[in-house]
């Protein structure tokens, strides 16, 4: 019977040295990143690390260079729902989140940054979220917060880490923070509609106490009161398919005889439709229809959905850019910046 053989040593700092054939603290520099190192120094190091397999300790890296190389996606919601589904599965349930994520990830994979999501939907995960953010166990946080009331904005402000919005925040904030022109998009659905020939206009509006809801219903109200059509039917929806059938049933129940629907998102359009089919409303002949973001829902959607694309994917890479450079460089804020959307006509209009 043999005893199991011990695991071999880890490779050191030293063990690079010496097949590179420099000192300890120039492998340390070029571990670290540090720009003074000669080209071709650093190459000959990079050899010996991969030649000796070499894993840096990302511990004593951090202590060196007080980065963690991680940053945090935090999800923000209110406390209050609108609908009865829990905040975890209505949010992975929602395109929008995965195409956040993934562009996100289309920029930190390759600049080796790891991404933690964090959840806050009450006052104890908000709490334990800003002691885990205070505690140093992150670089950087992209914040997704669309509700006016959310004091998280402020809160992370205060941590005075580098930080991200996605989306305009609801209330006056020093963050920068990315953004597609809402109230553009919602032009861009109202002259679609109004060239169709319809008159008989309303819109599945989003949550009014959300800066997107908001700013969709009035952008398409004023739009639409530019082609003439003052008096525009609404029924405000929470962005997400169960709220998207329920308001249209409210709609038909009121305006029977519309002719023309701007639903606020893809999502909400997914519920509504089939409330349109079951009423004897055809789409587009009876009825037509356009959305909002050009997700993977706008494809489910029978008929293909017409809808306003938001560039999520585009917009989410921005985020990270954005909070990589504050990393980089803390000294402040970088502008915000606001996307274009644009019209994507299918077969709903």
């Amino acid at each position: 019977m043999t005893a199991d053989a011990s695991p071999p040593a880890r490779p050191t700092l030293e063990d690079v040295a010496a097949v590179a054939g420099v000192s300890r603290a120039t492998v340390s520099r070029v571990i670290n990143g540090a720009p003074t190192v000669d080209p071709a120094l650093r190459t000959i190091v990079e050899e010996a690390i991969a030649t000796t397999h070499y894993v840096p300790n990302r511990a004593a890296r951090a202590l060196v260079t007080r980065r963690t190389d991680s940053i945090a996606l935090v999800v923000s919601e209110q406390e209050r729902r609108t609908v009865a589904e829990p905040f975890v599965g209505r949010m992975f349930s929602d395109p929008y989140f995965g195409r956040v994520v993934g562009g996100l990830l289309d920029v930190l994979r390759p600049a080796g940054v790891q991404m933690v999501l964090m959840l806050a939907d009450d006052a104890a995960s908000r709490d334990q979220l800003l002691s885990y953010l205070r505690q140093g166990h992150v670089d950087g946080i992209v914040l997704i917060s669309s509700h006016a009331g959310d004091p998280l904005p402020r809160l992370v402000h205060e941590t005075r880490l580098p930080a991200v919005l996605a989306g305009r925040p609801g209330q006056p904030s020093p963050l920068t923070y990315v953004e597609a022109d809402q109230t553009a998009g919602a032009r861009l659905a109202a002259g679609h509609l109004a060239g169709l020939g319809r008159r008989r206009i309303g819109t599945v509006a989003g949550p009014q106490d959300m800066p997107a809801g908001q700013e969709r219903l009035a952008g398409f109200r004023a739009a639409m009161a530019t082609y003439g059509i003052e008096d525009v039917a609404v029924a405000e929806g929470d962005f997400t398919h169960t709220g998207g059938a329920a308001a249209m049933r409210r709609l038909l129940a009121e305006h029977p005889d519309l002719d023309g629907v701007f639903i606020a998102s893809d999502l909400m359009a997914l519920g509504a439709l089939p409330v349109l089919l079951r009423a004897g409303r055809q789409v587009p002949d009876d009825v037509a229809v356009v959305g909002f973001d050009d997700s993977s829902a706008a494809l489910t959607c029978d008929p293909a959905l017409t809808t306003v694309r938001q560039p999520v994917e585009e917009m989410s890479a921005e985020m990270a850019r954005l909070l990589l450079k504050q990393i980089a460089s803390p000294s402040g804020p970088l502008p915000s910046m606001i996307f274009t959307p644009t019209l994507v006509v299918r077969e709903s209009a």
